[in-house]
């Protein structure tokens, strides 16, 4: 009965620990409208424009599998979960595709 309890303790405290961390994330979502090596510039889907600092920890997808920052261009979409440290944007990951030519 004790191995349940602590088992169940321990599940609901990794629960909370993971929520937790993906409540503190800050989503960008939009089009690449500018690219340097260090950073990002999305104009928002509600037109606002946002710059995300881009590090060696950020990690990549395209179209659900793990991608280079190179593969990323300007136009394209992307979702990106940043934190916000010191009042800049950082992000933790970027996910993308090429922007859709149909309107």
């Amino acid at each position: 009965m004790n191995r349940r309890v602590l088992i169940a303790a321990l599940l609901v405290s990794t629960v909370s620990l993971m929520a937790n961390a993906h409540e503190g994330m800050i989503h960008v979502m939009g089009t690449v409208s500018a690219l340097t090596d260090k950073s990002a510039t999305v104009q928002t889907t509600d037109k606002k424009t946002v710059e995300v600092v881009l590090s060696d920890a950020t990690t990549y997808e395209r179209a659900g599998k793990p991608a280079a920052r190179t593969d990323l261009k300007v136009g394209y979409r992307v979702v990106i979960h940043a934190v916000r440290v010191k009042g800049v944007l950082q992000a933790h990951s970027v996910s993308f595709s090429e922007a859709s030519l149909s309107h």
